[in-house]
């Protein structure tokens, strides 16, 4: 019997590593899958639809369900997540102590509509005060001159987003204090080479994100599974396949994380912080679905409205697959 064939493009996860060996596979379907770095990935899928899957920016994907001609579907699968505070840095210039102090403030962003970015100025609106509109954003490449937002965005005008200029670098502009801080969910290569010139708002962002967690209940999702949505008219039951196969490798990763008798990963004290992960999230700290993310995904349609990247508040119904949203009982 014949499978129907899919390209997949995502980074070389832990959680997707047995889809990509085909130790996991889809029912019906056979992977192409394509290990590249995400900025490529969500280039390639976003300005040209080249692959049948891919795993795409949350932001990007809610920006696309605004256009008339939306070409994409997503499943609740998040092979991304990551807690935001670590990815707020400062200019030693720029005499920022304290998150209040952002206010007024020249801030770099690789792109204004990544995903990152959405969380940071969601968690400073409601967790600190501060405004998001309340900065200048300038935006371009972080550490290569010349990048430009992957979509077209039109933003109310008490929105300040501007481009640096055709040569500079975010990395290299809040080094030398023409920014006083970035939003970004790479770390500016200055933050390593230059120290005294760099460095986090919130240095111990362990602490404070664990502390956010306790209260919230957020653990921030980055990305999506998105699948081409004339892919999906055609063979509505690859939504559900796909889903419960990213589910299968990834648990394999949960069991393998708990081996003691061999590290799974090169880090020394592996089992302390899964542990401890444990211990803080839960068994299952990084879920799939719908019914565990709700009110993470809602919170970020909240913030990517407020920001002016959605003309609405997206719900839950209009991101995921139907046929994701339930499953049989026996």
């Amino acid at each position: 019997m014949s499978r129907l064939n899919l390209s997949f493009a995502c980074w070389g996860y832990d959680r997707t590593e047995a889809l990509q060996t085909g130790q996991v596979r889809p029912d019906g379907i056979d992977l192409n899958f394509q290990v590249l770095d995400v900025e490529e990935t969500f280039f390639r899928m976003i300005r040209n639809r080249e692959f049948d899957v891919a795993e795409m920016s949350m932001s990007s994907y809610c920006v696309t369900l605004g256009r008339e001609d939306p070409g994409f579907i997503a499943i609740p699968v998040f092979p991304s997540r990551f807690f935001r505070h670590a990815g707020i840095f400062v200019s030693a210039k720029s005499g920022i102590e304290k998150p209040a102090d952002l206010v007024g403030k020249r801030i770099g962003v690789p792109e204004y509509q990544l995903t990152a970015p959405v969380w940071i100025r969601g968690i400073l609106q409601d967790e600190y005060g501060v405004d998001p509109s309340s900065v200048t954003y300038f935006f371009g490449g972080e550490e290569e001159p010349g990048r430009e937002e992957k979509l077209k965005i039109n933003l109310p005008e008490k929105f300040k987003v501007i481009p640096i200029g055709p040569e500079q670098t975010i990395s290299r502009m809040i080094a030398d204090g023409e920014l006083d801080a970035v939003y970004a969910p790479r770390a500016p290569s200055t933050f390593y080479s230059e120290p005294d010139k760099v460095r986090r708002l919130f240095p111990d962002f362990v602490a404070v994100e664990k502390a956010y967690f306790a209260k919230t209940g957020i653990f921030p999702i980055m990305h999506v599974v998105a699948i081409r949505r004339d892919v999906y008219e055609k063979n509505r039951w690859v939504a559900q396949a796909l889903y419960k196969a990213f589910v299968e490798a990834q648990k394999l990763v949960y069991e393998q994380l708990m081996v003691s008798a061999s590290l799974k990963t090169m880090l020394p004290w592996q089992i302390a912080a899964v542990e401890d992960t444990i211990a803080t999230m839960g068994k299952e700290w990084w879920p799939y679905g719908i019914d565990r993310n709700r009110h993470v995904i809602e919170t970020f349609t909240r913030y990517h409205h407020e920001q002016g990247l959605s003309p609405r508040q997206l719900t839950v119904e209009d991101m995921f697959a139907p046929e994701t949203f339930s499953e049989f009982r026996i």
